[in-house]
């Protein structure tokens, strides 16, 4: 039982929730890539000396849960814990450790109270370019980690405050973008300092002693409320499968993904053992990919407006052998690392969905969905890289219709790069960017809608791209209708067409369109249990076409008019539930 007193125990939790979030306000103000100040690519968090997540940012991604501190813990392996000191800063990508793509770059620094080494602000953000042959996310050609950067494994950048010079100049001679690089590490190590002043702060307020028994009850009770959800799911071992398109080298073979959940009174396992070996092409992660793919599920089902901590995570066992695509070992490609987890985090919460009917949701867009444009800048004399994600449909609810235009589960909230920012800097114009309309899988509840956009090159340029899911379509529930499926085309100036799924340096001349259609999410119940007045409405807005209303959802209409006909509706839906019924028999 805690002795802390409530009031202090909750001026701290929120205390360091706060600090968390400000820090990223500092990153995301001072950095100078849009993937951090506009599409808001990071996280951030405060991790104890033992790598434990202490608090993490609101907004950050769920695909980094918690994992913060396997960086720090890399550090603390190489160099001691006893070799850190005020003013250290800390830079690593270590693959290794953190199974990401080298562009995820965790910037650390150390905090000491009195002498002791108390804990680590960190901050993972998305640098556009390590080096290597990868531009952006990383090429879908990689075939080993040697191929996609700088490893960079718990490097101690500055020592007592001093720059080591040597590290930033080798980072600096290695990089494309040295300008825009070093100017998001300035914002990562600024985040760093403001959190060394806010635990300050907090230390000499309250005291070691009393701040360090805050944080041991936070976890405590995050442990106790995921405890309890778990305890409230039927004991049983529950299984499901999918798959995603491949591996970007060979791409006529599909990659099976498949899962076993084993919940055992308050505890959930979540089993890997199934999942294919790890792969030559770059859709592998590190183990600490499929250790995060199985938090995001574990969050969703326990705790999915909940704060980040480690305590939340105690209830959670994980099998997860080593050399599967999510526990890929060295030298394996980790280049589109993010590739595969929207898919298997949707396949964990497939298997629970019969005995969580009220629960889980259809599945979603299941694509990470990005692309990088490349080249020099002819009209303003530089060379630029421009990164953007694309939102899609998210699945039918139980009780309610999926969101549209969404990212994907692993980036939480994410956001598009602004059309008028893309046209502003870079040398292309969006001329479409629209909800796709029936991409929506039909159901009681209709899945989120996915987005069409259509990009026109003012110049001549590179791209990459490496969309998932076109294959597959988002899967619907309880009878609900599967999401229009992921595409993408690239259409030369002459109107010649080309595939645009997977794109690797692939080079668009002026006047070429790049048109992204994003998947929509399942549907949730039988079509025809939908309110038609609702199907009808939908027509009218657009978002589903009087075509697909009749044929999906049975309902009419007069005439040439989106004027619903009840009664002819009524008649045609009882119609195809009859012959649904005599076909069951």
């Amino acid at each position: 039982m805690t002795t802390v007193n409530p009031i202090t125990l909750e001026v701290v939790r929120n205390a360091l929730i706060a600090y968390a979030d400000e820090m990223a306000t500092v990153l995301c103000r001072t950095a100078y890539n849009m993937m951090i100040f506009e599409v808001r690519d990071y996280c951030v968090g405060i991790v104890d000396p033992e790598g434990r997540i202490i608090a993490q940012n609101t907004g950050g991604l769920p695909i980094f849960l918690a994992d913060l501190g396997a960086a720090v813990k890399g550090a603390i392996d190489i160099h001691g814990v006893e070799s850190f000191k005020e003013g250290d800063v800390y830079i690593s990508n270590d693959p290794a450790v953190c199974g990401q793509h080298l562009n995820n770059v965790v910037v650390f620094t150390p905090f000491f109270h009195e002498g002791k080494l108390v804990a680590f602000p960190a901050l993972r953000a998305h640098w556009v370019d390590v080096g290597g042959g990868s531009r952006g996310f990383g090429s879908t050609s990689s075939h080993e980690i040697y191929n996609e950067g700088l490893q960079l494994c718990g490097v101690r950048a500055y020592s007592g405050g001093e720059a080591n010079n040597e590290v930033l100049r080798m980072i600096r001679d290695n990089i494309r973008y040295p300008d825009s690089s070093f100017g998001d590490l300035r914002a990562q190590i600024a985040g760093c300092r403001l959190g060394e002043r806010r635990l300050s702060e907090l230390y000499t307020k309250y005291g070691a002693e009393t701040v360090d028994d805050c944080i041991t009850t936070i976890w405590d009770q995050s442990e106790k409320l995921a405890r309890h959800a778990v305890a409230q799911i039927p004991d049983g071992t529950y299984e499901a499968s999918s798959f995603i398109d491949n591996d970007l080298i060979s791409r006529d073979k599909t990659i099976p993904i498949k899962v076993k959940v084993v919940v055992d009174g308050e505890e959930m396992t979540i089993d890997f053992s199934e999942l294919p070996p790890q792969q030559k092409g770059p859709v592998n992660s590190g183990a600490s990919g499929g250790i995060a793919a199985a938090r995001v599920a574990f969050k969703c089902i326990t705790a999915p407006l909940g704060v980040v901590n480690e305590g939340e995570m105690r209830p959670l066992k994980i099998i997860l052998p080593e050399g599967t695509m999510l526990s890929a070992l060295p030298p394996a490609p980790l280049g589109i690392w993010s590739i595969s987890l929207p898919t298997v985090i949707d396949t964990i919460l497939k298997a629970l969905a019969d005995v969580l009917p009220n629960s889980i949701t259809a599945a979603h867009k299941g694509d990470m969905g990005g692309l990088a444009m490349f080249g020099f800048d002819e009209a303003h004399k530089r060379r630029f890289i421009c990164l953007n994600i694309f939102g899609g449909g998210f699945g039918a609810r139980p009780n309610g219709d999926g969101l549209d235009a969404v990212v994907s589960v692993t980036q939480g909230n994410v956001r598009n790069a602004p059309v008028e920012v893309q046209e502003a800097y870079y040398p292309l114009q969006i001329e479409t960017h629209r909800l796709r309309p029936d991409s929506g899988g039909a159901g009681k509840y209709r899945g989120g809608l996915g987005v069409e956009i259509v990009m026109k090159s003012d110049q001549d340029f590179f791209m990459n791209t490496h969309f998932q899911r076109t294959k597959l379509p988002p899967w619907g529930l309880k009878g609900g209708l599967d999401g229009a499926p992921m595409s993408a085309e690239i259409v030369r100036a002459d109107g010649t067409t080309e595939p645009g799924n997977i794109l690797d340096s692939m080079r668009i001349a002026s006047g070429d369109r790049m048109i992204v259609r994003s998947a929509g999410g399942g549907g949730h119940g039988n079509p025809l249990d939908r309110d038609a007045h609702a199907v009808a409405q939908d027509v009218r807005n657009g978002v589903v076409s009087r075509e697909a209303a009749q044929e999906a959802y049975g309902v009419v209409f007069f005439n040439d008019l989106d004027e619903l006909d009840i009664e002819a509706t009524k008649s045609e839906r009882a119609s195809r539930n009859a012959k649904h019924m005599e076909l069951a028999k």
